[in-house]
């Protein structure tokens, strides 16, 4: 009797084509363990329900003699789970190679690379430096307050630029020497935990400096809440995209901490602060601890984006910006924010858990280690946008300014 047929991944990307000449249903690994993109015809869609990790090479081959009608599909039945196989797209051991093989090169790798240079933004300085002026003009001159961070978006810059404007525009020129504590969605990344590199961050505009003391200190404080060079930050946008930003603003040579934050699933799904994980709460700790001692010596950079609803997202809506359902949405994230901006983390939290977030705010992690870390901090919204990702799917983001 045949064993199970390898399981297809989990957290690829599955995108029906756009092209009327060569339809079907793309698959890409967003994780880059494998830089394949394959194209499944629209008739051997349905064999990708066969790679659930249960179902064998026998119910592959009866689905595809009766999509096809012909008796000898050995040759399809060959080629089908090779190309899935050798393009990284099963759990099987060529996957693990090249999963084992991305790792260690990132954990070698001296600098954290641009990863999404060329196509989320121009990839040399001089484009990059127009395209966020472009996005920046109209933005009203800091003052010289008491501000201690600003929540942004990590959408698209084109997309949500007016949010980056109104939140970037918040930091004076004196802030310069300041440690800019990210705090990043990860959207791959381990629930529970945080991802930590010591590497410096390289864009167009040149290289950070990450600045390893702090690195360190959370990383010997709270070692099981911790992923040394986690590979998520090797594609992650969220803090790419913030320090982007900053050395538009600041020069190439800012210091950041750079801290991705898995989500805090355990919570929403089976109730119960994150802080009941006690590895997660000895990070909140040792992060909050930072806070107190180094004082305006940070400044806090949240790079977050809110409620994802529609086709996109797995909702049976087809979402436009603030019509229909997305009017009460944005009810229901001015909610949110409102506890945010009050520094209510109970109050915010039980939003969250709420349906089990059915408003699907990737950013509610980072959003919640801050007002763990930082409980002085009062907010005042700026900006609230929601924005079309796509015909059919909507994303919410905001502007907000944190002072003590």
């Amino acid at each position: 009797m045949p064993g199970p047929l390898p399981r297809l991944r989990l957290g690829l990307d599955f995108i029906p084509s756009s092209d009327p000449e060569h339809p079907g249903l793309l698959i890409r690994d967003p994780l880059k363990f494998s830089d394949a993109m394959l194209l499944i015809p629209p008739q051997l869609v349905e064999c990708m329900a066969c790679f659930d990790g249960e179902q064998t090479s026998l119910d592959l081959r009866a689905t595809l003699v009766r999509i096809t009608g012909e008796i000898q599909i050995g040759e399809l039945e060959k080629h089908l789970v090779d190309t899935l196989s050798q393009a990284g797209f099963l759990e099987d051991e060529p996957f693990e190679v090249m999963r084992a093989a991305s790792v260690e090169a990132f954990k070698a790798a001296p600098k954290r690379e641009a990863a999404h240079s060329g196509s989320a933004y121009p990839d040399n300085a001089e484009e990059a430096r127009k395209t966020l002026g472009e996005f920046m003009q109209g933005a009203p001159p800091a003052s010289e307050d008491s501000l201690i961070g600003i929540a942004t978006p990590h959408v698209s810059p084109f997309g949500g630029w007016e949010s980056y404007r109104d939140a970037y525009s918040l930091l004076p020129p004196s802030h310069q020497d300041r440690t800019f504590v990210i705090l990043g969605t990860s959207h791959y990344g381990e629930p529970d935990r945080f991802g930590l590199t010591h590497k410096p961050f390289v864009t167009p505009f040149g290289e950070s400096i990450t600045d390893s003391r702090l690195v360190n200190e959370l990383a010997e404080a709270a070692p099981e809440a911790v992923r040394m060079e986690d590979y998520c930050h090797a594609i992650e946008h969220s803090i790419e995209f913030q320090v982007l930003f900053l050395q538009y603003l600041y020069g190439p040579n800012i210091r950041i901490l750079p801290i991705l934050c898995g989500s805090f699933a355990r919570s929403i799904y089976q109730g119960g602060r994150p802080e009941a994980n006690e590895h997660v709460e000895r990070f909140f700790d040792s992060l909050g601890n930072i806070s107190a001692r180094e004082g305006n010596k940070l400044l806090w950079v949240l790079g977050v984006d809110m409620a994802h609803m529609g086709r996109r997202y797995g909702d049976q809506m087809i979402a436009r910006v603030e019509e229909g359902e997305m009017a009460a949405v944005a009810d229901r994230d001015k909610l949110r924010i409102e506890r945010m901006t009050e520094a209510d983390a109970p109050g915010f939290w039980d939003l969250i858990q709420q349906n089990q977030d059915d408003l699907k705010w990737c950013g509610s992690a980072p959003i919640y280690t801050f007002l763990k870390a930082v409980p002085e901090a009062r907010g005042t919204l700026r900006r609230y946008q929601q924005w079309n990702i796509d015909e059919q799917s909507v994303v919410s983001f905001a502007a907000i300014g944190f002072r003590r």
